[in-house]
């Protein structure tokens, strides 16, 4: 069983294959992909090249199933791109920190369009089949996050391009973090 990528890794800074052929290592590799993202509980989506594929898919858990999105594209941005705000369940608001399995217990403020239309591919048998959809909020946000893994895009360039604000989770508390160039976990 494969694991978990995590940065610096060069495959996450690689651009994902376009999947043209439905094969039994593919197979093999779309159920992995389901595999790890369903036994991890801290995850919403997992793109191939974090568990070491180099194509273009990415799965995410939906309430209780997984779905795999193959040769995913984003055909249109409706608005602008915004940091995404959530509100508590007391009424309070703020900000949404995005996190990344391959990032563990990090977290950042990144700009997001909370409305996108896609296009995917799923597998129906042993064959590609086109959809499309309009995606909104925490479901978007999800997407493009995992979309760019596809383009070796981490969430890391965004933070770093926007300015936007850097944490690393200790001992349960959120710790602001100075996001620098060249930055390294190791």
């Amino acid at each position: 069983m494969r694991k978990i990528v995590e940065y610096p890794q060069k495959i996450l800074r690689k651009k994902a294959r376009v999947i043209k052929i439905v094969d039994k290592i593919f197979l093999e590799e779309v159920k992995e992909l389901r595999e790890i993202l369903e036994k991890n509980e801290n995850g919403a989506g997992l793109a191939g090249p974090q568990i070491g594929v180099s194509k273009r898919m990415f799965a995410v858990k939906d309430e209780n199933k997984i779905k795999v999105f193959l040769n995913p594209l984003i055909k249109k941005k409706i608005g602008k791109r915004v940091y995404p705000i959530i509100e508590k369940e007391d009424g309070r608001k703020e900000y949404f920190l995005e996190g990344c399995l391959s990032f563990p217990n990090f977290f950042g403020r990144v700009k997001r369009w909370l409305e996108i239309e896609v296009e995917w591919q799923e597998l129906k048998g042993d064959n590609l089949v086109d959809k499309k959809k309009v995606l909104k909020n925490f479901e978007a946000i999800v997407w493009q996050h995992e979309r760019d893994h596809l383009d070796g895009i981490l969430f890391i360039d965004h933070i770093r391009k926007d300015g936007g604000k850097f944490f690393k989770m200790e001992a349960g508390v959120m710790q602001k973090w100075k996001l620098k160039k060249g930055f390294n976990l190791i």
